[in-house]
């Protein structure tokens, strides 16, 4: 007979603590977890087809907001190791509030709408989130519940002497969680079961053979007894009088661990109606106003506060306008876009887009299958197609195609494919074995000027795919059998810009520059998580114009060739500079110091998630 989950409870507690202990001992090891920036965003969106750019007194001091996308138990030990390329120092023991709310439904449903000019693509989450959600409920419950585990660890180790947190969840997990909570932070320092009425119901609810559901649990849990609390009120109903016949005095109505299903909360709803301007299209958006109340209770102005399944970004977005400094994460590429263009559209103050760096590296050093990058060059090759040279005095990572007389080579996930990687790939093709026709190479992760480098390549002697970004976990897998999968490899994407013209300005010391979009080629459909009949639609909208999948795109025109720093940008129902819903604009007007030259860098996201760059210099 199978335990129940209450005898299991010791073995996922141990578990827990077996995973926080490698992730505490790979902070202090050499091979520490980063973040990498891929762009400081300097929330300047264009209207009517103009912009100044921002101010630098706006970009405030020391500290930097950050956007990270990323598994968060990896972003958690980021954070918990410190980040000496943007100054920031290690944050164990600097956050004063984090809010969660996990995914807790193991049939939720994760696919995203993308709506086109004239289409409407139904994405499904990509392999790596599916791969996560998958792992999350393979034993049900148990399963949940080893992965939070870890999770609500590293937050405690991230909360401050006087921070709380607050867990989100429904019935299917809040008592089980609950239970983790306490082992975790202490049965002592639970402070509060919070009731919070989910919405109006609907008729099909009604109709149910049941009592009807209509609300969600909110655990809140302090580090230590003396934590951050500030006492919120609400206005008493107009007329209301106490016991003894005497009008109250004072502040208001305390607010009660009940919220929004009494008579006197309903002055102060926090729902979030179906007409709401606030709604970004995210399935599990909750109200600001929720998180109004939790922020200003439990932090203080300028206190950090953090969001590690960031999903709508409305925790980002309320502690912007409370005056909190913040962090928030999320696995979803779809959930990023969505923060970042809500971000923009608040005119937050600057914030750092960031991931986890080198992601695969950390993959790889956690891959108990490959103890050498050799080892695995060679399944890649084969997955590929190619076969690896058996010869001991060559390269690991070379095979060939014997038909095509073609060479493939095999990047490292240790290493970033960059235009030296081409260059060594392009040498190896005329000198290798008497040389070869062409050369492929495979790539984990790439330079930001990949693309450029491409375009001034002869195509017919060198090709770059990408390796599936999932293959590393996929490896790793039990069900996985190398010879009866079949993986696909894809062509890199890239962003063509026209020549940008540079124009006097007004003022004497100042140009006036214009960039415009050209073309965007996307990578194989195949690739894409859709259905045969979506990637049809892509198809269509890719042959009649590339540029309407532009989800996002932004302009650094000072460019150092290391830091992406976005000065102006254009979204997809951005409507300050037109009507279109659903398509960028095409170009940008900049308003800049004059310069003899400078480089100009153009960074575009597509509505999938995947980023583009091109360069030019003036």
């Amino acid at each position: 007979m199978p335990k129940s989950l209450i005898e299991r409870l010791s073995e996922i507690v141990a578990e827990g603590k077996k995973e926080v202990q490698r992730c505490l001992e790979r902070i202090e090891s050499q091979n520490k977890i980063t973040l990498q920036t891929n762009e400081y965003v300097l929330p300047a969106k264009d209207r009517s087809g103009f912009s100044y750019g921002l101010s630098m007194e706006r970009q405030g001091g020391d500290w930097k907001n950050r956007l990270i996308y990323g598994d968060n138990l990896l972003a958690m030990q980021a954070l918990l190791c410190g980040d000496q390329a943007t100054g920031m120092p290690p944050m164990r023991g600097q956050i004063d509030l984090i809010y969660i709310d996990p995914p807790y439904d193991s049939k939720a449903d994760y696919r995203t709408d993308i709506t086109l000019p004239n289409e409407n693509v139904e994405q499904r989450p990509t392999v790596l989130e599916q791969i996560a959600y998958s792992d999350m409920w393979k034993e049900g419950t148990v399963s949940y519940l080893k992965y939070m585990y870890p999770r609500l660890v590293l937050m405690r180790e991230l909360l401050s002497e006087q921070g709380s947190i607050y867990v989100h969840l429904d019935w299917h997990v809040a008592h089980y969680v609950k239970l983790i909570l306490d082992e975790i932070f202490g049965k002592e320092n639970f402070v509060r079961e919070i009731i919070w009425r989910i919405g109006w119901v609907s008729g099909y609810k009604s109709s149910v053979n049941n009592w009807i559901r209509n609300h969600d649990t909110i655990l809140f849990y302090s580090k230590n007894k003396d934590y951050i609390f500030n006492k919120e009120y609400i206005p008493y109903p107009e007329g209301y009088v106490r016991r003894d016949g005497n009008a109250p005095t004072g502040k208001g109505y305390p607010i009660e661990d009940t919220w929004n299903c009494t008579a006197l909360d309903s002055l102060d709803s926090i729902q979030l109606m179906s007409f709401s301007k606030e709604k970004v299209g995210y399935s599990t958006q909750k109200p600001e106003k929720l998180l109004e109340r939790i922020i200003a209770a439990s932090s203080n102005e300028n206190s950090i506060v953090a969001d590690f399944f960031g999903g709508s970004g409305t925790t980002a977005a309320v502690a912007e306008k409370l005056g909190r400094r913040w962090i928030t994460s999320d696995l979803g590429k779809p959930a990023c876009m969505i923060m970042r263009k809500r971000l923009v559209d608040n005119e937050a103050r600057p914030f750092l887009y960031q991931s986890i760096g080198d992601y695969q590296r950390e993959v790889f050093a956690t891959n108990k299958e490959f103890k050498r990058i050799g080892d695995l060059a060679r399944v890649v090759l084969n997955l590929f197609g190619a076969i690896p040279f058996t010869d001991d005095a060559a390269p690991a990572n070379l095979g060939q195609m014997k038909e095509a007389h073609t060479l493939v080579y095999a990047d490292s996930p240790n290493k970033i494919t960059s235009s030296a990687t081409l260059k060594k790939a392009l040498a190896l093709r005329q000198s290798f074995i008497g040389g070869w026709r062409k050369v492929i190479v495979l790539g984990w992760q790439f330079s930001f000027d990949i693309g450029e480098t491409l375009r001034k390549i002869d195509r017919s002697e060198l090709e770059v795919l990408v390796i599936p970004p999932d293959l590393m976990d996929r490896l790793q897998s039990k069900k996985f059998n190398i010879a009866e999968t079949k993986i696909r490899f894809s062509s890199l994407q890239y962003l063509t810009i026209k020549p940008p013209v540079v124009k006097q300005a007004a003022k004497s010391e100042e140009q006036e520059i214009t960039v415009c979009l050209d073309n965007y080629v996307l990578l194989s459909p195949d690739m894409l998580s859709l259905d045969d009949k979506n990637k049809e639609k892509i198809q269509e909208v890719i042959a009649n114009d590339p540029l309407d999948l532009i989800e996002y795109w932004s302009v650094d025109p000072d460019y150092d060739g290391e830091t992406f720093v976005s000065k102006w940008q254009d979204y997809r129902e951005n409507k300050d500079n037109d009507s279109d819903d659903y398509r960028v604009s095409r170009s940008a007007k900049l308003i800049v110091p004059k310069k003899e030259h400078r480089k100009i860098c153009v960074k575009a996201v597509d509505v999938f998630g995947l980023e583009s760059v091109c360069v030019e210099e003036v």
